[in-house]
């Protein structure tokens, strides 16, 4: 139990540089001593984050009904992964004009919304890999980042296991939560892919990756033009797709840290299983 916590610390405690990577894109990797990395993301996820607010104009949580919104209502969303973005975000804009007048919103918002919502995904990757690095110290083995594979499994569901050599997972990831998506897609027939109409089912199904964002662009967000008996259905399952590969990339990052850490990833869940169930074994008797 000790060699872990001397290796985190050789590099730098995990906590803090997920914390300030949270709070500062690339603020974790300056605290490692990863300069360039640092200024490089700091750049590119934050520079996304204010791209995004610019081109929409800053009213992208005005797609918010006004009954939810609320303190809170913006944790639910993709672009708490930029926690300083989102808190400069509601400090500039907030949920838009107090008075709810009816107003255009720019030409720039969709592609705005999403970059915002992007840059809070981008940074939750690097909150893996500042995590990593910090707890692997010197010890880490020749590798490519956990937080490469976790962005590949996000862009395309199945692809991180498919990286790893793990083909029949990636593949049956793959084929499940893509078709789930589709299914969601046409069930709600494309409703689900506004933002503006299902704000919080968006944010999930964004998850799902490259598969959610082309298909909505594809579409061009189609209008509703009557009623979709079965829409409830397909929100459900496009918002489950997106949430069911968010735990798909825990075990995507889990095997890859494991490899690094020179440990069978095999082995770390076996072992895993064993002590989960003496524990079950250990209720048993205790309640008996």
């Amino acid at each position: 139990m000790d060699a872990p916590r001397s290796d985190a610390r050789a590099g730098g405690e995990p906590l803090v540089a997920v914390l300030l990577t949270w709070f500062l894109p690339g603020a974790g990797h300056l605290y490692l001593g990863r300069v360039a990395q640092g200024v490089v993301a700091f750049v590119v996820v934050g520079g996304m984050y204010w791209l995004g607010v610019k081109l929409a104009g800053g009213m992208t949580f005005e797609f918010l009904d006004p009954e939810l919104r609320g303190a809170f209502s913006v944790a639910l969303t993709p672009e708490v992964g930029n926690l300083g973005g989102l808190i400069w975000q509601m400090r500039s804009h907030g949920f838009g004009d107090p008075g709810y007048v009816p107003h255009p919103y720019p030409s720039g918002i969709w592609i705005g919304s999403l970059l915002a919502a992007l840059s809070g995904l981008a940074n939750m990757a690097l909150m893996v890999d500042a995590h990593f690095s910090a707890r692997a110290g010197a010890e880490r083995r020749p590798g490519l980042s956990p937080a490469v594979f976790v962005v590949a499994g996000w862009a395309v569901p199945g692809l991180g296991h498919l990286l790893q050599g793990r083909v029949l997972r990636g593949v049956i990831v793959a084929v499940l939560l893509i078709g789930l998506f589709a299914l969601g897609t046409v069930l709600s027939e494309g409703a689900n892919l506004s933002r503006e109409r299902h704000f919080y089912y968006w944010g999930a199904q964004l998850m799902c990756g490259l598969p959610a964002v082309l298909t909505e662009f594809v579409s061009g967000r189609p209008p509703v033009s009557g009623s979709m008996p079965y829409i409830d259905f397909g929100l459900t399952f496009g918002a489950m797709a997106g949430l069911l590969n968010a735990v798909v990339l825990m075990d995507v990052f889990a095997w890859q840290e494991s490899k690094l850490l020179g440990r069978d990833p095999v082995a770390d869940r076996e072992k895993h299983r064993n002590r989960h169930r003496s524990a079950e074994v250990e209720i048993g008797e205790s309640a008996a």
